[in-house]
């Protein structure tokens, strides 16, 4: 299964009818060029746990951050970084079910 439908099942396995209704996942992009990810892990398996912070900075053209701040899960990268963004919250989460 690839990152965009492990997502969606990620997604669809927290709504519970509140849930969905206080929380997001948002895919945006930036204008520098790039990709900003946001997922809420507030009332799912993943709050409170552990991340460590990727910092990628490779160059102008080839960069990745994801953190965990306030319970929401937060990835910004460059225009080819959206499915590498998703894979890591992906592993991450995984650790974790």
């Amino acid at each position: 299964m690839d990152a965009v439908n492990w997502l969606n099942e990620w997604y669809k396995s927290n709504c519970d009818g509140d849930w969905e209704h206080c929380y997001q996942i948002k895919i945006e992009t930036l204008d520098n060029p790039g990709w900003s990810i946001t997922i809420d892990l507030a009332e799912t398996e993943l709050e409170d746990q552990p991340f460590e912070e990727i910092n990628v900075m490779n160059q102008e053209n080839d960069w990745m951050f994801c953190k965990v701040e306030g319970n929401v899960f937060l990835g910004d990268g460059d225009p080819d970084k959206l499915f590498r963004i998703l894979e890591v919250f992906r592993q991450w989460a995984e650790k974790f079910q």
